[in-house]
């Protein structure tokens, strides 16, 4: 029998949600600057404040890279041993430990981050617990009530992400590290008392047990019997002695899809400095806008803002738009069309350094071009890529590929942790300071935009495969 309700479970995951990414992106908001100017320079010396910068830069990229790298240990245990409930209630316990830690020891570098790996492990855990317990609630009476859900639950992150990017760097500014960093503990703890509030309204997916026929077995069983391969034949094929042929295509089709991701990680080495290194540049800059002035660590707000605009715009407007007029706008197309913005963006960027570089204080205004630019890559590519990675992958392969998807952006971030990491050390990337250091960035990024186009230049110019609309 069909319904047309909503499920009661769903208004306590929205609102563990809203609050929890309010306390996550609470603390990204001032983390880079505060790591900088508190714990590597706290003298403000000039000859210091580049390795500084670099070191911050450093840490918050890993705290990133950590992040979504350990969704894929959430979902396995979740879905393989304790079920989603039980790994969103503990790990969300051990975020709330990682708060009170740096909230009480925000003097104290070694418990400092201590409390925002304990924080890494809560937050990367439950993030892939969180989104499948929406769809968990919903069976065949109501299932065409997901996207609705789905829609709500994506308004609170950017609900929570907004009013905290503001609100935090305020609380800094006027009452103190402690506070700033102990409001989102707050909120953590908050997020999983109205998880815990719901236990006795949420439908229960059981565990199923270590599959048999993973990714990883197929793929470590084909190649350790790979000198029975026929020739001319794939590789995987080897395992079709062991496996059902269900699952070894399966398998094969995640390579495909993997291929695709490949070009991402760069993507996101560029796409989330946002967070950081554009953070520390807008410290910098000439920050009135209005006849207001904002905190450096605000600025970042006007991305969640730009989503919750530019979506609608993309999926409603610009899209049927292009699909009226023949142009078929298919996921090459859209990601293609995504690093282009973010380049540019990256050239906005580029252009503030050199002026800062010159000894002059441009608008803050011309950043805030630079967030449009790279809200509008992002929604093309990270929201193109999910669909896609979704669409492509067989049933018994789609946790697996979602993983993978997650993976680009912790490669990415790890990467710019390292190239940060060698710059703060003096290493042969030391001198990639000021507009040098955007310059090697947009380089690369140019590197990967041409041999994506290559890689896929049937497909960008023909669009003969079925376009997907995200």
């Amino acid at each position: 029998m069909k319904s047309n309700r909503i499920p009661s479970a769903i208004k306590y995951i929205i609102g563990n949600e809203a609050a929890e990414r309010f306390s996550y992106y609470g603390l990204r908001a001032i983390l880079t600057v505060y790591l900088a100017t508190h714990f590597f320079n706290p003298t403000a010396d000039p000859s210091l404040q580049a390795g500084a910068e670099a070191k911050a830069n450093e840490a918050t990229h890993f705290f990133i890279t950590l992040n979504y790298l350990l969704p894929i240990a959430g979902a396995l245990l979740a879905d393989w041993f304790f079920g989603k409930y039980k790994i969103i209630v503990w790990l969300s316990l051990v975020y709330c430990v990682g708060n009170l830690i740096m909230a009480a020891f925000t003097d104290q570098y070694s418990f400092f981050m201590l409390g925002l790996i304990l924080i890494a492990v809560g937050s990367g855990g439950i993030k892939p617990c969180v989104s499948a317990n929406v769809g968990d609630q919903f069976d065949d009476s109501n299932k065409d009530l997901i996207s609705k859900a789905f829609s709500w639950f994506y308004l609170s992150i950017n609900f929570g992400s907004f009013f905290s990017t503001l609100l935090i760097p305020f609380v800094y500014e006027r009452l103190g590290a402690s506070w700033a960093f102990g409001i989102p503990g707050g909120l953590m703890l908050l997020a999983t008392l109205l998880f815990f509030m719901g236990r006795k309204h949420y439908r229960h997916v059981p565990p199923t047990g270590f599959p048999r026929a993973n990714f990883f077995s197929i793929n470590v069983y084909a190649f350790k019997n790979r000198h029975k391969r026929s020739d001319g034949t794939p590789l995987l094929n080897v395992a079709l002695e062991k496996y059902n042929p269900t699952a070894v295509e399966g398998v094969k089709a995640v390579w495909k899809v993997l291929l695709l991701f490949s070009f991402v990680p760069v993507y996101w080495m560029l796409s989330d400095q946002s967070t950081s290194e554009w953070v520390i540049q807008a410290t910098k800059l000439d920050l009135s806008v209005f006849g207001f002035t904002l905190l450096p660590q605000q600025v970042q707000a006007a991305n969640p803002v730009l989503i919750l605009i530019l979506t609608p715009l993309f999926t409603g407007v610009l899209y049927p738009f292009l699909e009226k007029r023949g142009i078929r706008f298919n996921e090459h197309r859209k990601l293609l069309s995504g690093y282009v913005l973010l380049l540019l963006a990256f050239v906005v960027i580029y252009v503030l350094q050199v002026k800062i570089d010159a000894g002059q204080q441009p608008s803050v205004g011309w950043q805030l071009l630079a967030y449009v630019l790279q809200t509008a890559a992002e929604i093309l590519v990270y929201l193109t890529g999910l669909e896609y990675a979704y669409a492509q992958a067989p049933a018994s392969m789609k946790s697996t590929i979602m993983s993978f998807w997650l993976l680009t952006i912790s490669l990415g971030n790890y990467l710019v942790s390292l190239i940060n990491n060698n710059m703060a050390q003096g290493g042969m990337l030391s001198h990639l300071h000021g507009s040098a250091y955007y310059l090697f960035f947009i380089v690369l990024m140019v590197g990967i935009t041409v041999l994506f186009g290559i890689t896929y230049f049937k497909k960008l110019v023909h669009a003969s495969d079925t376009p997907l609309s995200v």
